[in-house]
């Protein structure tokens, strides 16, 4: 969803907090990803990112979390997207 404010386009996907009825599973997989990956404290050597989205009636919504600081994601996600589109089309499942 997109709106345009002072001739400038906003998008809206992906600004609301995570859906309700998935909330508290993905924080549970977020702390388990995170203890598992880092260990229960000290400095943080590994970031990651969950992002969960229906496989049928996808309506644009995407429910995300990370241990990571937001920007640095924003970085990694384009810099993947340009691997992503610069591999051959290939088919599969996994």
């Amino acid at each position: 969803m997109t709106t345009k404010q002072n001739s400038r386009v906003s998008h809206t996907i992906g600004d609301a907090p995570i859906e309700p009825q998935y909330a508290d599973q993905m924080k549970t997989l977020a702390r388990l990803i995170d203890n598992y990956l880092n260990g229960d404290g000290g400095e943080k050597k590994n970031g990651f990112i969950i992002m969960m989205f229906p496989l049928r009636g996808h309506d644009g919504r995407t429910n995300y979390i990370s241990n990571a600081v937001r920007a640095d994601v924003v970085i990694m996600l384009k810099e993947q997207i340009k691997r992503f589109e610069g591999q051959p089309e290939m088919s599969g499942t996994a």
